[in-house]
């Protein structure tokens, strides 16, 4: 039995319903299957982390739900991406662009590179007050400091006129959060929020938000590639793999006993305090080149388990239990041996 393609999540009316979304880039060395097919749904006050190597789709799939590909030469070439039982693909992009910002805001990775190093912070934030809602001068200010300090920026009011390069990696990203929540947006995706902070402060950062996100009942998609610092967050987890989904599930099931042999490679390779001495497992081999995905499942000639029929037939999104699936010919038997 196979699932329906939309990543085991359970039933409820979804936020965001991303169905069957295809993304291709079209480059000197050939097209580029960036996002193959992939589905997910994400509720109110529901968190999604998005998991894979660099490079498997996961950004992608979000500049493709945000509207903001680089086209050319991305181009979305199939699918629907549902928000608010809207597919946004099919909106214009004056329709498109009142919706970013207002209903649906993102955190980039890099937040120096985000933001405008000539403006003072306060402006930028400022400007989100005076654009979409034509507020004054002085009350966008005052809102920008609110939300400085709703983000935990200490002596807000003070600061608010510095500028991006006068503060510190993490105080950056707590001003980026602060612009995806200035106009109260139903869903936040945040595309590696912590990659390049030290240990505590992406702490931080992840409580932030999950505490942001409860309080305001948004629904929030957390893209990453680090499986550490999901697990006190997320509800679901999607794991990519060369523009697929290869497998769905709870946080606490996946985390117990994956059902992908990709999934299973990703945990292997955290270190753990109880393993201390051990060997960290690593996968071996590289992610496929996205112009020339093998045929079959594209994780077969990196899978210790991989056999003929992984050679050739692409696996379906098998039903592997409650609201968990997998991408994998040999999904039970990856489960019992993780159990």
């Amino acid at each position: 039995m196979t699932n329906d393609g939309h990543g085991g999540e359970g039933g409820g009316t979804a936020l965001l319903d991303v169905r069957d979304l295809t993304v291709e880039f079209r480059t000197r060395d050939g097209v580029a299957h960036a996002v193959n097919g992939v589905s997910y749904r994400v509720a109110a006050g529901e968190t999604l982390a998005v998991l894979g190597e660099s490079g498997s789709g996961k950004s992608v799939t979000a500049q493709a739900v945000m509207g903001i590909l680089d086209s050319p030469p991305g181009r979305v070439t199939g699918g629907q991406v549902l928000f608010h039982g809207r597919d946004l693909l099919t909106l214009r992009r004056e329709e498109r662009r009142r919706i970013r910002g207002a209903k649906m805001a993102m955190i980039f990775q890099d937040a120096l590179s985000a933001l405008n190093p000539v403006l003072s912070v306060g402006a930028q934030l400022a400007e989100m007050f005076r654009v979409h809602e034509g507020t004054s001068r002085k009350e966008a200010r005052g809102r920008a400091v609110d939300l400085m300090e709703r983000v935990g920026i200490p002596a807000a009011r003070a600061r608010v006129d510095d500028y991006p390069h006068q503060f510190s990696g993490g105080m950056r990203q707590r001003i980026m959060i602060a612009m995806a929540l200035a106009l109260g947006p139903d869903l936040i995706i945040a595309d590696e929020p912590t990659t390049a902070l030290d240990v505590t402060v992406q702490a931080q950062v992840m409580d932030l938000l999950a505490e942001l996100q409860r309080e305001l009942t948004m629904g929030l998609i957390l893209i990453t590639h680090d499986l550490g610092v999901v697990a006190d967050v997320a509800d679901t987890i999607a794991v990519m793999y060369a523009g697929r989904i290869v497998e769905t599930a709870p946080v606490h099931a996946l985390y117990r006993a994956p059902a992908h042999p990709y999934t299973r490679g990703l945990l292997e390779s955290i270190p753990r305090l109880d393993h201390k001495g051990r060997r960290l497992h690593a996968i071996k081999g590289l992610p496929p080149s996205l112009t020339a995905i093998p045929p079959g499942c594209p994780f077969h000639p990196r899978c210790p388990l991989a056999q003929d029929i992984c050679r050739t037939d692409p696996p379906p999104l098998y039903d592997a239990g409650p609201g968990r699936a997998s991408a994998c010919h040999f999904w039970k038997e990856t489960l019992d041996g993780a159990r």
